[in-house]
């Protein structure tokens, strides 16, 4: 399990800010990602036209998600794929199991799952709930299979390992890697990794991947990927568990071209991955290969109460690209650990209150300068400083009339900050009292303190002037000298 919680976020914020090495690391990635996605959107007229019509597509499957889960399942029941329906992290890990202990005997035991880069199975913390009964989940994708070796967490939803440079790589297979030579050539590394890995492919009872674009009118899973090893993970082992979240559901075979094209320049500045797998059944009698059985798990874990707003529904437009993270103020200065939650920066920020509660995400909210950077790069035009603001106002707040609350509503309300804004509501509202207030803190400005609680920690004390400039205005009218 993660050793980072959101609850902590001020502290390893701080923690992080006081790694040099993490920090440039950090700096480093973050300029190269947006260099490439400049270079990927050198046309500001494509540009748009790319995200309008990703934006388009996504509001329109999630306008009709009901029916096209309903149409999803039937057809993927039709080909063949085992459809699965989760309500949290417990029923789908429950789920994992269930297919893991049917579906194989004591002669296949110890039980080895591989898998492909999947954000949900670190959502529903599948390595750590499977190891409960004896059972290896092994990361294949690159970055995953380094932090795994680390004990580490993904500290990016696309690249997990990026808060590591390569002597750091280098370190990490020397303590865990017998016979490894150390070297910081990377493709000496990568195949370093890749030799590992490969007997494991063929050796694992079930692999494991999760889903980009789930297709309801064809029951498709499409995956996206650079490595391979998301095919390997999907076609070698017998059994096959993909797991994603409800909002991945598009309509149309045809919905999935613009919004790949948006996904990949986005994310890594690429006009296309190296892989674009589609998985429609399971081996058919004939075939060579592939494997004897599909599962698709489908998880809400919070998601349906994203939904039933149509403000926060925007939220679940996003492709999982990571741009909104490579472009943000906060995240390039801290990372992705700081956060505590297993999708960091601006998408974890408003993603994050739906799946664990306002209680332990209330400051997370508040981590944003709302510069708006990240709606601005955001594929699918995800209103993410807006989303914030509306995220900051529920945590402090009861609920809008017509509203159901939140989890978590609440949850950061403070009742002497609620007797200070009706405070200052009362003065605003009333000029003689308000011109009163500011004469007596133009008078006792030399008895305010220095220290200030938090405020002062990074600020100088407020210091009023001597004379408000209401009052040097009046004055001046008067003729009179200040």
């Amino acid at each position: 399990m993660s050793k980072y919680q959101p609850e902590q976020f001020h502290q390893q914020a701080a923690d992080a800010l006081a790694d040099p090495q993490l920090r440039q690391n950090f700096r480093g990635a973050m300029d190269y990602l947006q260099e490439k996605r400049r270079s990927a959107f050198a046309d500001p007229k494509e540009e748009a036209d790319i995200r309008d019509c990703a934006e388009a597509i996504r509001q329109r499957c999630l306008s009709h998600l009901p029916e096209l889960l309903e149409q999803l399942e039937a057809n993927c029941t039709a080909n063949g794929i085992q459809v699965h329906w989760a309500e949290n992290a417990a029923d789908a890990n429950a789920i994992f199991l269930a297919i893991a202990q049917a579906a194989t005997s004591p002669s296949d035991h110890p039980l080895l799952m591989i898998k492909g880069k999947s954000m949900v199975s670190e959502e529903i913390n599948l390595n750590h709930e499977m190891a409960k009964h004896g059972i290896t989940c092994l990361e294949s994708d690159m970055g995953e299979y380094i932090i795994q070796l680390d004990g580490d967490t993904p500290s990016h939803i696309i690249m997990p390992a990026i808060h590591k440079n390569k002597q750091q790589v280098c370190d990490t297979f020397s303590e865990h890697l017998p016979h490894f030579t150390p070297t910081t050539d990377v493709d000496t590394l990568i195949q370093t990794g890749r030799q590992q890995l490969r007997e494991k492919f063929r050796t694992a009872q079930i692999g494991v991947s999760g889903v980009n674009f789930a297709v309801a009118e064809t029951g498709t899973l499409c995956l996206v990927e650079n490595e391979g090893n998301g095919r390997m993970c999907t076609t070698v082992p017998d059994i096959h568990i993909a797991i994603t979240g409800i909002e991945k559901v598009v309509a149309y075979l045809s919905d999935v071209p613009p919004l790949y094209s948006a996904l990949t320049r986005s994310a890594t500045g690429q006009a296309i991955t190296t892989y674009f797998n589609m998985i429609s059944s399971p081996r058919k009698p004939g075939e060579l290969d592939g494997p004897k059985a599909v599962h698709l798990i489908l998880l809400d874990n919070g998601r349906t109460q994203a939904y039933q707003d149509e403000e926060t529904r925007q939220t679940l437009q996003c492709i999982r690209c990571g741009a909104c993270m490579n472009h943000c103020p906060v995240y390039t200065r801290i990372g992705g650990h700081a956060y505590g939650t297993v999708y960091p920066g601006p998408i974890g920020k408003i993603i994050s209150p739906h799946l664990l509660g306002l209680e332990a995400t209330q400051d997370l909210v508040t981590a944003s300068t709302l510069c708006g950077a990240c709606g601005e790069v955001c594929p699918v035009r995800i209103p993410i400083p807006s989303l914030l603001q509306r995220l900051r106002h529920e945590a402090k707040q009861p609920p809008d009339p017509g509203h159901d609350p939140l989890k978590g509503q609440r949850a950061a309300a403070s009742t002497s900050e609620a007797l200070m804004m009706k405070g200052f509501a009362l003065a605003a509202t009333h000029p003689a009292l308000y011109h009163a207030g500011t004469w007596t803190a133009g008078k006792v400005n030399q008895w305010i303190p220095d220290k200030l609680g938090h405020w002062t920690q990074c600020r100088t004390a407020p210091k009023p002037a001597p004379k408000s400039l209401h009052h040097l205005m009046k004055r001046k009218r008067k003729g009179e000298s200040s």
